[in-house]
């Protein structure tokens, strides 16, 4: 693999490590996320301790925090590399190395990757959240059944054996970062959307 190549992953994960959402609450509002809520620095999170605003301007930083290393990594380099690339900023987000590797849980920064790289398996993704999202109104479900679509829609769209591992990848770190979820899901303590406190 070349120095440049190199670069390119390692500014990738770098980026992907920015915590856009602690950037923004903070800046913003004067709050820290990890201090409220379920502590997350994803999007979810900071729209719940900092408002839909500061929500919706975080989710935008982290997906485009994937998109922009994995478009300059497609017109510069070969499928694997872009591959590691989209999988740096994957790892960046989840285990930022600016706030001692606890970081979020990667869902929008994975869009993110995906849009410039496999569209239709993002559009697929998406749908299925959507779709989940809006008949059990758990963020964290949609994610995690968003996950699992993405080695099933890599393997049935005939994509790259690097896209099929990149995809699997997400898939299974997505579910490991989403396990306090599940656990308080299956207690039926986990916050659906729209619910209000007192709400069952």
């Amino acid at each position: 693999m070349s120095l440049e190549n190199i670069l390119l992953i390692a500014v990738a994960y770098l980026l992907g490590a920015t915590p856009f959402g602690l950037i923004f609450a903070r800046w913003l509002t004067g709050k820290d996320p990890r201090e409220h809520g379920s502590g997350n620095i994803g999007a979810t999170n900071v729209s719940r301790t900092g408002g839909k605003a500061v929500g919706l301007l975080t989710l935008a930083a982290d997906i485009g925090k994937g998109a922009l290393p994995v478009a300059w990594a497609m017109h510069t380099t070969s499928e694997t590399t872009v591959a590691l690339v989209a999988v740096a900023a994957f790892l960046g987000h989840i285990f930022p190395i600016y706030l001692r590797f606890r970081g979020g849980k990667g869902v929008a920064t994975m869009f993110g990757v995906l849009l410039p790289w496999q569209p239709w398996i993002a559009v697929i993704a998406f749908g299925v959240w959507l779709l989940v999202l809006g008949v059990w109104r758990y963020v964290a479900l949609a994610s995690i059944l968003a996950g699992f679509t993405l080695p099933i829609s890599a393997w049935l769209l005939h994509t790259s054996t690097a896209c099929m591992a990149a995809a699997s990848l997400f898939c299974l770190l997505m579910l490991i970062r989403h396990h306090s979820n599940i656990r308080r899901m299956t207690a039926g303590k986990e916050d659906r959307v729209g619910q209000k406190p007192g709400d069952t």
